[in-house]
């Protein structure tokens, strides 16, 4: 009886260990999923302003209410989601008090979708529109987790909270590194509005759309929040030096640091024999600057000798401006070879606006890729031909052919020329 009772709970033992053993690496493998889970806060205008009856005869916070149910109905499982609200509870006059008015009306985490709209059925156009804030505050509400970020700011007006200018406050999120993108859509066809919001949008690698219909605003939003899904390559934020001997090692991969103006950034790469640098910069305008200007990348050697470069120039014409180069380092015969250190300098002729600050610089994108070389054999083979080799073999056949025929043709009519 007692060695009965000793097995049966040495089998309830090991059962609860093995259940243990099974429910402890789930747990870890979702909080893992949950830190690489794609999250998105819709931070949403309910200023006053937004009792305007201009969106399809009905108000533009109907129309927003309408738009946040269908994108709650159809946000995928994977998105960690959350609402924002700026302007949403005081209704009073006082300045001070308005420019703070922002909250998180449901925080980022996993979607319960009836939750959710009960919690945006309440929304009441009320007070101010503090953008700069609560772009702070939805930031916040982001920290944390590796998968990608994103706020979609949804707007009817200017921010009225100066000198927090909400533009600032964008640049100052994407110098942070922290692969933050926010997107801007605006209610009223307004000039004001628009640069106000593309600024924000640029700022961050953001678009920026004008939206007047209740069907346009679900589709963008749709598309926004199905856009943070897409598996996206995060930038790593770097910082380079001024000069090579002090300039961060990069390996391959996507790097974003800030261009001062007219200031040299230095990175370095390792080569090996038989192997390829493929390097890329894109240096980005987000404010005010003056036309005519350029970006130079150039790779050197450690003593400064010049190997190869890229240059590009401006007009004013795009935001915008990218270069690249490719640095094959040829194969040794030995068999130890050491790497070669490839020193990156990224330098721009970039001068600011009168009245525009110049920190901090400008975003800058570096693309890394070391791979191996090309086969001499498989690039040169046939002199270069390739395969082309038997498409010019068929040509020269083809044209003894015709050839042959012709000239047969040719003493067949000479031949019954004579004869007549």
């Amino acid at each position: 009886m007692i060695r009965t009772q000793r097995l049966a709970v040495g089998i309830c033992s090991l059962l609860a260990a093995f259940t243990a053993g099974i429910a402890f690496p789930a747990g870890a493998l979702a909080d893992e999923t949950t830190a690489d889970a794609p999250k998105v806060d819709l931070v949403l205008d309910v200023s006053g302003s937004m009792r305007a009856n201009d969106m399809d005869g009905t108000s533009r916070m109907a129309a927003a209410k309408q738009a946040f149910n269908e994108v709650l109905d159809a946000t995928p499982e994977e998105v960690r989601l959350g609402i924002r609200t700026l302007g949403a509870n005081y209704p009073g006059d006082d300045r001070k008090t308005g420019c703070k008015d922002t909250a998180q009306l449901y925080p980022v985490g996993p979607l319960d979708r009836t939750e959710a709209k009960t919690a945006v059925a309440t929304l009441t156009p009320t007070g101010w529109t503090p953008i700069g804030p609560a772009l702070l505050k939805a930031a916040d509400d982001l920290d944390g987790g590796t998968g990608s970020k994103r706020i979609v700011l949804i707007s009817d007006g200017e921010d009225t909270c100066a000198p927090l200018d909400p533009c600032e406050v964008a640049r100052e999120i994407a110098a942070k590194g922290i692969g933050l993108t926010i997107d801007t859509l605006g209610l009223v066809p307004s000039t004001k509005l628009r640069q106000q919001l593309s600024c924000i949008a640029e700022a961050t690698g953001g678009t920026y759309t004008s939206v007047e219909h209740t069907d346009e605003l679900t589709d963008k939003v749709n598309q926004l929040v199905d856009r943070a899904a897409d598996p996206v390559v995060t930038p790593v934020a770097t910082e380079g030096a001024a000069a090579c001997s002090q300039a961060p090692t990069l390996k391959s991969g996507l790097f974003t640091d800030r261009a001062e103006f007219g200031q040299e950034r230095w990175y370095r790469v390792d080569v090996k024999p038989g192997q390829e640098l493929r390097a890329s910069v894109s240096v980005s305008a987000d404010r005010a600057v003056n036309p005519d200007y350029g970006v130079l990348l150039r790779a050197a050697t450690v003593h400064s000798r010049e190997i190869v470069r890229g240059e590009a120039a401006g007009n004013g014409r795009t935001d915008v401006i990218s270069t690249g180069l490719r640095y094959p380092k040829a194969e040794s015969d030995e068999e130890d070879a050491p790497a070669e250190t490839v020193c990156l300098q990224v330098t721009d002729s970039f001068s600011a606006a009168a009245g525009v600050k110049t920190t901090p610089g400008l975003p800058l994108e570096l693309t890394v890729d070391v791979v191996d070389g090309p086969s001499q054999a498989s690039d040169v083979a046939s002199f270069g031909l390739g395969r082309g080799w038997w498409l010019l073999g068929a040509l020269i056949v083809a044209g003894f052919l015709a050839g042959v025929l012709w000239g047969w043709l040719s003493r067949w009519r000479l031949a019954v020329w004579r004869t007549n």
